[in-house]
């Protein structure tokens, strides 16, 4: 791996410590999970890095990580083994047919499905000795609202909230957000509506969770938290295929509605985040 992708070798103890949101990290996140939220992750990353955009996929669900499955990966060297000491950071990273770098976890890592300080200084740790490497640096944060997962997002400048049209999606993404809002002070949340049916369905779905925010919360300036709808992914049998394949759509089927859609996405994301940052 070139020097440019591969961050220098070091200890966590060296490493700089993120004390606040680092501005070319984005947390995808989900009040849920099976909303598509890791696909999301991964398949934005390839459309990033084929626009030029160095990108890292760091795969922050601890306890239930599965961007490995997603990929079709299997890491001999694992976040776990960095936390540890039992390797560098850099010999954890990899790199992907799709273009991008991935840092992965392993599944079943419940030592660190709590906060604690250790988890916190680590994952911070890594975090800070990332960001200067990479234009985009993307956590795949677990669901729901656990202290670790509110923690990752905590450590990003944008957050980017992925939710189907499922009732049940909606109300935990709600639930997500206005906890993002009353404990990180979030002024602007961005949303991706997943298996969209029809075109313009995402965007009515945003406007119908920002006037429930509107009325129901408050934040301490006073100011309404800003709903930004990024983009839809419409319902596509490609999806599914690329799934089952473990193989990336953006490889696959570029070209199909949803692969066009993680596209534009891309390129909004670019022109309205990313130029800001990087």
């Amino acid at each position: 791996m070139s020097n440019v992708l591969t961050p220098p070798s070091y200890t966590l103890s060296q490493a700089p410590l993120a004390l606040k949101p680092h501005g070319k990290v984005l947390a995808v996140t989900s009040g849920k999970g099976g909303v598509g939220k890791t696909f999301v992750s991964a398949n934005l990353a390839c459309a990033l890095a084929r626009r030029g955009h160095r990108v890292l996929v760091m795969d922050a669900d601890f306890s239930l990580a599965n961007l490995d499955v997603v990929l079709n990966l299997s890491p001999k060297i694992t976040l776990h083994d960095v936390f540890t000491g039992k390797a560098k950071l850099e010999q954890a990273i990899i790199r992907t047919p799709g273009g991008f770098s991935v840092l992965l976890s392993g599944s079943g890592m419940v030592e660190y499905a709590r906060l604690t300080h250790e988890v916190r200084d680590n994952f911070a740790h890594i975090i800070g000795g990332l960001v200067p490497h990479y234009d985009v640096v993307l956590l795949d944060t677990g669901a729901g609202i656990s202290d670790v997962v509110l923690f990752a997002v905590s450590l990003a400048s944008e957050v980017l909230v992925v939710a189907t049209p499922e009732p049940t999606s909606l109300t935990d993404a709600y639930a997500t957000i206005k906890v993002l809002v009353g404990q990180q002070k979030r002024q602007t949340v961005r949303t991706i509506i997943n298996q969209t049916a029809r075109v313009g369905d995402g965007r009515a779905i945003t406007r119908q969770l920002q006037q429930v925010l509107d009325r129901f919360v408050v934040t301490e300036s006073g100011q309404a938290t800003r709903l930004v709808h990024m983009g839809d992914i419409p319902v596509d049998p490609s999806v599914r295929q690329a799934v089952m394949r473990r193989q990336l759509l953006m490889q696959m089927a570029p070209g199909c509605p949803a692969g066009l859609a993680i596209a534009q996405l891309a390129v909004k994301l670019e022109d309205t985040v990313i130029r800001l940052t990087v």
